[in-house]
């Protein structure tokens, strides 16, 4: 009993000894709730839902991360621009631009044609408008760097439908309703559009309002028929440069049309070619004369004065070129150099002053020849864009009988515009 009861005496006591040892705090303990407690009372948490507007969580707020331009940012002012990348972006007043399209799978650019224009709200801009195999008229911004929508849309598709094997399309109003093959702007109205189309019309557009305001419903073109057949497609446009509302027009049905808008109710005068036309062109020093390129390789020349509207007495031509062996699918004058003319199929110059002769040709090596352009500020350079997708670039003046026979205009070049 005595051992039992000792037993029980010191296990009491170590179980007095813990529950003391427990009740105080040991050094290290104390030093952790002391700093603890300091922290808590640099919050001030008790008067934590108190506001003081004299203090900005963060420092003083955003007027240290945000600064109206980099050079007042002490973090970037040291820092040097980028000054190459910019360079490549920025388009000086002496350089020379061209605009080149080519085709991507089924979307071909049939026509193209590039103008500064005066658009919506009276804005200026550079836009060009090109047409492909679909019945719509796209109007690209040149000034927006990576555009991936047009600015405009002229006609196109609303929705097609398929019951059983019938198919129905309907169309945005005044639309075109198939390829369009043709376009031009007009240079003094500049929001004015012209589209031929392979629906055999000519349409004039508004751009700023995205409206056709005119078919030119009187055109032979679209009256006329060959062989109990409706005429075929409508392939090029020009507006003259002397009178702007004077659209010539050319087709598949071996004619060339020119109407004046000016005197809506007129048939117009017509002109007969040997073929298919595949492009014309008025002369940019005189308002007299156009030319017409063909798909058998001949190049023929007209003077308005000769017209008339008596259709069984069709004028005869100024002059008849056997240029090419192959289509003559583009032609251009030089606005500076007068009588001087470029054709592609492959590429010749021509001088037109007296009896017209070649004086130039070159193979580009860029496969068939689709499109050909002088340049405005630099008319000794001509730019080539053929099947292969390249753009090529020819300088006359490297050509003796160019020199010869043109040098003189070579000085007198206009100054480029900003």
């Amino acid at each position: 009993m005595n051992v039992d009861a000792l037993k029980q005496e010191d296990e009491l006591a170590r179980a007095l000894s813990a529950a003391d040892a427990l009740g105080k705090p040991s050094k290290s303990s104390m030093a952790e709730t002391d700093s603890l407690t300091d922290a808590l009372g640099e919050l001030d948490m008790d008067h934590y839902d108190e506001e003081d507007d004299g203090v900005e969580l963060f420092g003083s707020g955003l007027a240290n991360l945000y600064y109206p331009s980099n050079d007042m940012d002490p973090y970037l002012k040291d820092q040097e621009d980028d000054s190459e990348e910019e360079e490549d972006i920025t388009i000086k007043p002496e350089d020379a631009v061209i605009v080149c399209a080519r085709n991507e799978d089924d979307h071909f650019p049939f026509a193209q044609h590039g103008l500064i224009v005066l658009f919506k709200g009276g804005e200026r801009g550079n836009f060009i408008a090109v047409g492909s195999m679909e019945p719509a008229i796209e109007i690209w911004d040149l000034d927006i760097m990576d555009e991936v929508q047009p600015s405009a849309t002229l006609g196109g598709i609303i929705e097609k439908k398929k019951k059983g094997k019938k198919r129905s399309v309907k169309y945005k109003d005044g639309s075109h309703t198939d390829s369009v093959l043709g376009l031009a702007w007009n240079k003094e109205y500049r929001n004015i559009l012209a589209s031929a189309s392979a629906d055999k019309l000519v349409k004039i557009w508004d751009v700023a309002t995205e409206t056709c305001f005119h078919v030119d419903s009187m055109d032979p073109h679209l009256t006329l028929k060959r062989c109990n057949k409706p005429l075929n497609n409508v392939q090029a446009v020009a507006w003259n440069h002397f009178a702007p509302q004077v659209l010539l027009s050319g087709s598949f049905d071996h004619s060339v049309v020119m109407k004046d808008g000016r005197l809506p109710s007129h048939s117009g005068f017509k002109w007969s070619v040997a073929a298919d036309v595949e492009s014309l062109a008025w002369d940019p020093h005189t308002e007299h004369s156009f030319v017409v390129s063909l798909e058998n390789g001949m190049v023929t020349g007209f003077d308005i004065r000769t017209a008339s509207s008596d259709l069984s007495s069709p004028p005869k031509p100024s002059f008849t070129l056997h240029a090419h062996d192959k289509a003559v699918s583009t032609i251009a004058y030089n606005s500076s150099v007068p009588n001087l003319l470029a054709t592609g199929s492959m590429v010749k110059l021509w001088d037109l002053s007296n009896q017209p002769s070649c004086i130039a040709s070159k193979n580009p090596k860029a496969g068939a020849v689709f499109s050909i352009s002088f340049s405005e500020d630099c008319p000794f350079t001509l730019a080539i864009g053929g099947s292969k997708g390249k753009l090529q670039v020819w300088d006359l003046l490297s050509d003796a009988e160019v020199v010869k026979r043109f040098g003189k205009y070579a000085n007198k070049a206009k100054p480029p515009t900003s």
